[in-house]
């Protein structure tokens, strides 16, 4: 199997709030090289870096607020969040735990800091990925999968472990039910410690190094905080870690179909595109209060 490299390593651009407990960098598709198509399907990657928010009695983050036509995925690292939405799904999740919420034909959701981290105050670190949904799919009922820290799989390497969220890694299978073929995992290693890869080249494949530092096949390096984005040149790839990292692997089938995205909502056409908001200002994507 031919070498997968590295087409560009990404400085984390300004950061800005989404609501007020969110300071996020956005990747995607805010960066020009990392645009919905090129990264299909994911759609958009918001990347909440090391944050310290002070004890506050008002739990902070973003208000009731409507989604169609993807899925958003938030893999928390450090702080807890809580979720609800309007088809009846709720939950709250920690270290290493990940909230998959499939819009689909429309919800309302909310999330903010859990109530007693609020209180208490620390570190927030946190990634927001959307993952687009195939035209078939895109009116599908909502769904949503809480994904706690023993249901992650945790696969052995020599020096530090893969926390397999999505898809396949030597054989073994991650929790996480996607519409398309998708992989999603954080390697954990430890200095020196080493990771391989290998994706079907047209897959879409970048990462993110949430803690740490690391070189990509041997030569590439990439500090903390940065986005790689991998060619599809090839299929394998290997990171080692030069001090003890985590990353964030991202690599999905490119479904391949036309985009129109507004705003919460990502359909094919335009058509599609004010029939969300038709939909939503008569309110057929439920109820919830604020």
């Amino acid at each position: 199997m031919a070498l997968r490299s590295v087409e560009r390593v990404i400085s984390p651009p300004r950061p800005h709030f989404v609501g007020d407990g969110f300071r996020v960098h956005n990747f995607i598709p805010s960066i020009p090289p990392l645009a919905m198509v090129r990264m299909d399907p994911f759609i958009m990657l918001d990347y909440n870096s090391k944050f310290e928010f002070p004890p506050s009695n008002q739990a902070k983050g973003v208000g009731v607020h409507p989604h169609r036509g993807f899925e958003t995925v938030t893999i928390a690292y450090h702080g807890k969040v809580a979720h609800h939405d309007s088809a009846g799904n709720s939950g709250v999740i920690g270290e290493g735990e990940v909230q998959w919420m499939t819009a689909a034909s429309g919800v309302l959701h909310k999330e903010y800091h859990e109530k007693n981290f609020s209180e208490t105050g620390g570190i927030f670190q946190m990634v927001q990925l959307w993952v687009n949904l195939p035209a078939k799919h895109k009116m599908s009922s909502p769904k949503y999968q809480a994904i706690s820290r023993d249901q992650v799989k945790i696969i052995p390497l020599d020096q530090g472990t893969i926390e397999l969220i999505a898809g396949e890694y030597h054989g073994e299978q991650g929790p996480a039910n996607t519409f398309t073929p998708i992989h999603l995992s954080n390697a954990k290693l430890k200095a020196g410690g080493k990771a391989s890869f290998s994706f079907p080249k047209n897959y879409h494949t970048a990462m993110i190094v949430i803690e740490g530092d690391i070189t990509i096949n041997a030569h590439k390096k990439a500090a903390m905080d940065h986005f790689v984005l991998m060619g599809n040149d090839g299929e394998e790839f290997t990171i080692e870690a030069n001090s003890d990292s985590i990353v964030l692997v991202m690599s999905g089938e490119p479904i391949g179909e036309p985009i129109a995205a507004h705003g919460p909502f990502v359909m094919n056409t335009q058509k599609e595109l004010l029939e969300a908001f038709e939909d939503f200002h008569s309110g057929k994507f439920g109820e919830l209060t604020e």
